[in-house]
């Protein structure tokens, strides 16, 4: 299994990193999981294209995760691509019913499927899933997601604060993504920062061959080695910044 990193930035942009989107490849099957401002270009930019991927998976609706939603779906159209299913939470299918209200004239340019996801363990393009809510803002999913050509287990938190019951879902994982928006300077109950991080992989006891810290604010802009070194003093597992563009292969 593949997993690339499209988007690796928030809802401020900074010009060095697009908002959330990761390609997960396994064989001849691929799986977009969010899509939000940048990430078609960023799907231009790989050997796979915008034209291969045709499913969308959502981890919840907040506009940094679907922008791209239609631009993609319009992308596709103009390519001669014929489909593009769209998954999420409850209220996926009214999300995508809305956006086509405004723009009417991507209406039934491709067979559209949408799912809204109930919970329980799923199967979408190949992947086979398991959900858990996270603590957020609005409703949001994060995802573990297996593959029947690989042994690895990936598991991508959403957007989420530190959370035990998050961690545990994801334990054993290969590789967890999980959102560390902040340094510990701000002050949030919806995102994670580094000590609330380390503390819940410490309560947790979950152990990962790696973790990748994304959905980065420009408040992190220069704190990372101390943001590492909170998470440190809590877990010494392999924590790293994840960037735009970097294909992990596990």
């Amino acid at each position: 299994m593949d997993v690339t990193f499209l988007g690796t930035g928030s809802a401020m942009a900074t010009g060095d990193r697009f908002q959330t989107g990761l390609l997960l490849e396994a064989g001849s099957d691929r799986l977009l999981l969010d899509c939000g401002s940048g990430i078609l270009h960023a799907l231009g930019r790989t050997d796979a294209g915008y034209e291969s991927v045709d499913t969308v998976l959502l981890t919840h609706h907040h506009l940094d995760h679907v922008s791209d939603l239609l631009a993609l779906l319009k992308a596709r159209w103009l390519a001669g691509a014929d489909s593009l299913s769209v998954a999420g939470p409850p209220g996926t299918s009214t999300l995508v019913d809305d956006l086509l209200d405004v723009h009417e004239y991507l209406d039934g340019r491709v067979d559209l499927a949408v799912r809204d996801l109930t919970g329980e363990p799923f199967s979408l393009a190949g992947f086979d899933g398991r959900t858990i809510e996270t603590t957020h803002s609005m409703q949001c999913f994060a995802y573990r997601l297996t593959h029947p050509d690989s042994d690895a287990t990936f598991v991508f938190s959403g957007d989420s604060a530190a959370a035990r019951d998050l961690l545990a879902f994801a334990d054993g994982a290969d590789v967890l993504v999980h959102d560390c928006s902040f340094p510990d300077s701000v002050q949030t109950d919806n995102h994670a920062t580094p000590t609330q991080l380390g503390r819940a992989l410490r309560d947790a006891d979950a152990s990962f061959e790696r973790v990748y810290l994304t959905h980065l604010y420009p408040h992190t802009d220069g704190h990372h080695e101390e943001m590492l070194d909170s998470i440190g003093k809590y877990y010494d597992g392999d924590v790293r910044f994840a960037s735009d563009g970097l294909t992990i292969s596990l």
